[in-house]
């Protein structure tokens, strides 16, 4: 039996009007940038801030909010799918840039689509135009209802995507061996091991015990290390201590009485040392394995495990998601304070790609370097990310949800699980490239590149 053309147009005309949402949220951050209201260093504090403290807030509360003892199987198989499709986009990426010699940025681009932002704002926008109550579970559900489980499915997913992101990433944007011809020139004037007092232990036990007290800034850090470059004694050595911060007063000197400054410094550098030494006795193949496992602690999976404890706990589901009357006492105070916070990051991600693309449009207008997108690049991830995922993800959902019993009856979860392995690259990709240190043509690059690919979303209906 054929579509009808309502079937057809008024998906497509959803989808369009979810595309168009972004787009206008992307153009926000452009024109913040252009009335000089988000510097570029400010548009990184909040892509920061985003990923550390709004994403966390949100998995907290949309996911502990509905998962329940009863209900948190049916999470099960999106975290398997989710490990799934993004471990096979990681190794299709990195095959075709190392064969294709395409820019270090395409493997992750690829590799990571957005499982946050956009979804969520998609879901938002198809839910006002009517299309989602055609795939309620019952007269019973809502809209409402139907839209919170939905945040829930994409944010678990969310939770492998952006560990994966920050453990895999700044690893993936690196260049490879024959594209970084000076990475071992590079490497001899780094500290090795990733430490900033190097690798000899004489040189790091006295920069140790030579370092000040750590609540001060970096200036005020030099001026104390000229002082006690004669290593007087402890009592001369506090007097110095206590007229430097006398005259260096500014608002990163700590508010705390200064005795207590002091014994706080001196039990993190003994802190450091024990541990230091405790690392150094460590073979060179733990350390490669314990550095990477800790990559992968990164706070988007602790506000997603909160969350996790707070929904499977029933005395702390109850506490922080029931009405007060109900015995929910965190809930109208604690729990919506982090819910308005976590409401604040599928916008504002949005709004800084807007504010690198500003910077970016503003170099082209001067003629000057603005980061180029490769035309190559672009068609093979849209190929890839709305073509082949989507025939891949939609006849397995189908199969896994008719044929076996291994999804919950909850058409929702089809419909998300659909959704997830497709779709644009992630706008984390901007704060990933801030946090690997890539450079600003490389950033207006993906910026550019991640607008272009917001035209697309439309496709995905």
């Amino acid at each position: 039996m054929g579509m009808s053309a309502s079937e057809v147009v008024v998906p497509f005309l959803g989808a369009l009007q979810a595309s168009i949402s972004v787009l206008l949220t992307v153009s926000y951050g452009v024109i913040a940038a252009q009335f000089k209201l988000l510097s570029s260093e400010s548009a990184k504090e909040v892509s920061r801030t985003c990923v550390r403290l709004f994403l966390p807030a949100l998995l907290i509360t949309q996911v502990g909010s509905q998962l329940h003892q009863d209900t948190g199987v049916r999470y099960i198989p999106v975290l398997v799918f989710g490990i799934i499709y993004n471990v096979i986009s990681i190794l299709i990426g990195h095959v075709f840039t190392r064969a294709f010699k395409l820019p270090p940025w395409v493997t992750p681009a690829l590799a990571f689509n957005n499982t946050t932002s956009l979804p969520l704002l998609l879901m938002q926008s198809l839910a006002s135009t009517g299309i989602l109550s055609s795939i309620l579970m019952g007269p019973d559900d809502t809209t409402s209802a139907a839209i919170d489980r939905a945040q829930s499915y994409f944010l678990v997913n969310s939770m492998i995507s952006n560990s994966l992101t920050f453990a895999i990433g700044p690893r993936l944007l690196r260049p490879h061996e024959e594209d970084a011809p000076d990475k071992k020139a590079k490497e001899q004037d780094e500290p090795q091991n990733g430490h900033p007092y190097g690798t000899d232990p004489i040189q790091q036990e006295e920069d140790v015990e030579n370092e000040p007290i750590r609540f001060l800034t970096n200036t005020q850090q030099q001026s104390l290390d000229q002082s006690d470059e004669s290593e007087q004694a402890e009592g001369e050595e506090h007097d110095i201590h206590q007229e430097a911060r006398e005259t260096l007063v500014d608002e990163e000197t700590s508010l705390m009485p200064r005795r207590l400054v002091q014994k706080s410094n001196r039990i993190q550098m003994n802190g450091y040392k024990r541990s230091k030494r405790a690392w150094n006795r460590i073979p060179a193949w733990g350390q490669a394995v314990i550095e990477f496992l800790f990559a992968f602690l990164n706070p988007p999976l602790v506000g997603a495990v909160i969350g996790a404890v707070i929904g499977l706990v029933p005395a702390l589901h109850r506490l922080c998601f029931s009405d007060t009357s109900e015995g929910g006492y965190l809930n109208a105070w604690l729990t919506e304070s982090v819910s308005n916070i976590g409401s604040l990051f599928a916008s504002l991600q949005i709004i800084v790609v807007g504010v690198k693309l500003s910077q970016s449009l503003l170099k082209m207008k001067h003629g000057e370097e603005s980061g180029a997108v490769p035309w190559g690049s672009m068609v093979f991830i849209t190929l890839v990310r709305f073509i082949l995922w989507p025939l891949i993800s939609i006849p397995v959902t189908w199969a896994l949800a008719s044929k076996t019993g291994l999804l919950d009856r909850d058409p929702v979860l089809w419909f998300s699980m659909m959704l997830m392995p497709t779709g644009p690259p992630a706008m984390i990709l901007t704060a990933l490239a801030d946090v690997n240190g890539s450079g600003e043509v490389e950033k207006m690059s993906i910026a550019k590149f991640l607008t272009v690919s917001l035209l697309f979303p439309a496709v995905l209906s």
